[in-house]
């Protein structure tokens, strides 16, 4: 009776195991994520990449540790935290662009009211 219910707990330990795997794709993805994120020039001090690089770091710690539940949780919030900081340099960058075509386009307007 006592080997049966060693056996019973070692395939409920083994079984719990298995529905976690590591998620070393979507660690891969995120750490893409953070690296394209900075390569548009998001920094630490948007809010958004400061987070996704501590998330990054919480799952990196996760996997260490051996918890690959957390790992991805924390891995894919850390990736869309890291796409959110990227669409707000992005955006800010596009918008910085649209007011000087704009800036252009009344110097333009003025200068054809001024001619002859």
């Amino acid at each position: 009776m006592n080997r049966r219910l060693t056996l019973g707990l070692t395939a409920l330990v083994l079984a719990g195991c298995a529905n976690d795997p590591a998620p070393h794709e979507q660690m891969r993805l995120t750490a893409q994520a953070v690296e394209q994120a900075r390569a548009v020039g998001a920094d630490p001090q948007i809010e958004e990449m400061r987070m996704a690089e501590q998330k990054l770091a919480r799952a990196e710690k996760n996997m260490g540790e051996e918890d690959y539940k957390r790992a991805r949780v924390f891995a894919e919030q850390a990736e869309l935290d890291a796409r959110l900081a990227e669409a707000k340099v992005v955006n800010l960058k596009s918008q910085k662009q649209l007011d000087a075509l704009n800036a252009r386009i009344t110097r333009l307007r003025k200068q054809l009211g001024e001619l002859p």
